[in-house]
């Protein structure tokens, strides 16, 4: 009682750090980690196996954390050291491609082949948006769409406001849509065994029904605001080249191809049993090789205080998991919905939703994960279908409000600092009915599909 008591407590504690952001969230969730460990299995627990469990220092060491001939669940207790390589690799390969200007030209690319005009531009640059996030993290995605949408605004004379609320939401949707695209689904499938191709053919279908009725949506919010850059006429020639975002032309052909195998390697990874955690590794170690007298300056752009991040956050959420809170919690749900799959699915939807809309959904989905392991074993729901429940519900709802995402507040500050500042009313106003909308189509989906 007593161990289940400090669980509770660590875990209500890093939760409210976090939102009210007094401290930065990697040093919340290392201090909350190692209470985790002195007080709830020290103290509390009395069991040393337990914090051996929870560090999982003894899963790297295996073949099968590396290779699996047949594809299996990973533990979910403790530290998923599969997501935290997988994450770290994919940072190196995006810093990589960012010191060429792969971002840069691609957006300069697209807005030509476009002939500069502002509702193609809105449109190729939201389904843009959807298509990288799903293989790149949407932060690095919005951070120079955001940029180049805001330097397109004023060469053509129009409000980027409309551009980066949409393009913002369409990340967080293309990050739905595949294991690597989000933190959430990185950790549902690492935790849970599921493939690269699990995840197009589910979630994956979802997001792209979702994303061409988003884009309808917001054409029809936006147009009046965006149809003024269509009427003047743009002189080409001073548009700048797309060539000339390109820092290092060899650079940039190898970063291209290194992208370009990590998409095989993710897609195929189920068939070849390389794990996210090798291709992780192997896509940052060739990087590195490539990248010769710039290496070092890859490595140190990497975002280490969100490694650290999820390396505390695993060992709190393993204290609720080691002390049974979460099977409580999985009990509680299952009383709630009365065994009815379909109310069950709607609470996890909803519910993922309406709290990533305001908190970090990375602590919500590792927290869930146990969840919904317990809720399939116990009420008799195909695992798989409460997965993609989480899963949606998490990476959609953050969308909601502009600190629901990481990808929000990059997007938002971007605008802010070019004097483009989008207040909580305007970007609700149009992304609250926007994620309400792909929250019903993800529910209805679920529904007709697995029930």
């Amino acid at each position: 009682m007593i161990a289940q008591i400090l669980a509770v407590l660590i875990f209500a504690v890093m939760f409210i750090l976090i939102i009210t952001e007094k401290f930065e969230r990697h040093y919340v969730t290392l201090v909350c980690g190692l209470l985790t460990l002195l007080l709830v299995f020290g103290i509390g627990m009395h069991s040393l196996s337990a914090i051996v469990e929870t560090l999982n220092v003894h899963g790297i060491f295996k073949v099968d954390f590396w290779y699996q001939a047949a594809e299996s669940s990973e533990s979910s207790s403790g530290i998923n050291w599969a997501t935290i390589i997988f994450i770290a690799g994919m940072m190196v390969m995006v810093e990589g491609m960012a010191r060429v200007g792969f971002f840069r030209w691609l957006c300069m690319r697209i807005a030509k082949m476009v002939h500069y005009q502002t509702i193609p531009i809105f449109i190729t640059f939201m389904v843009m948006s959807f298509v990288l996030a799903m293989f790149i993290d949407s932060i690095t995605v919005i951070l120079f769409l955001a940029a180049v949408t805001v330097e397109l605004a004023r060469l053509l004379e129009f409000n980027p406001v409309p551009m980066i609320i949409s393009e913002i939401f369409c990340a967080n949707l293309g990050g739905s849509a595949t294991m690597c695209g989000d933190p959430p689904n990185i950790i549902i499938g690492t935790s849970l065994g599921y493939s690269f191709a699990d995840f197009v053919l589910n979630t994956g279908l979802i997001a792209v029904v979702s994303l061409v009725v988003v884009i309808l949506f917001f054409y029809f919010v936006f147009r009046g605001e965006l149809a003024g850059g269509n009427g003047k006429q743009i002189d080409i020639s001073k548009m700048p080249s797309p060539e000339s975002a390109i820092t290092d032309k060899v650079g940039f052909a190898i970063s291209t191809v290194i992208f370009l195998c990590a998409v095989v390697l993710l897609v195929t990874h189920a068939m070849t049993g390389l794990t996210v955690a090798f291709i992780g590794l192997f896509i940052a170690l060739i990087t590195l090789i490539t990248s010769g007298k710039y290496a070092l300056q890859v490595l140190k752009k990497v975002d280490y205080k969100t490694l650290l991040f999820f390396i505390g956050l695993f060992v709190v959420v393993g204290g609720l998991e080691e002390t049974g809170i979460l099977e409580l919690v999985a009990a509680f749900i299952g009383n709630i919905s009365g065994g009815n799959a379909k109310l069950m699915i709607a609470i996890i939807i909803w519910v993922s939703a309406v709290a990533s809309a305001f908190i970090d959904n990375i602590p919500f989905a590792a927290t869930m994960i146990p969840v919904i392991k317990t809720l399939a074993a116990t009420q008799g729901i195909q695992l798989e279908t409460l997965a993609w429940a989480l899963s949606m519900g998490t990476d959609i709802g953050g969308s909601a409000t502009p600190i629901g995402a990481s990808a929000n507040v990059v997007g938002t500050s971007v605008a802010a600092k070019a004097g483009h500042p989008i207040g909580w009313g305007e970007y609700c106003k149009k992304a609250a009915p926007a994620t309400v909308i792909v929250l019903i189509i993800s529910t209805l989906i679920i529904f007709v599909r697995y029930l």
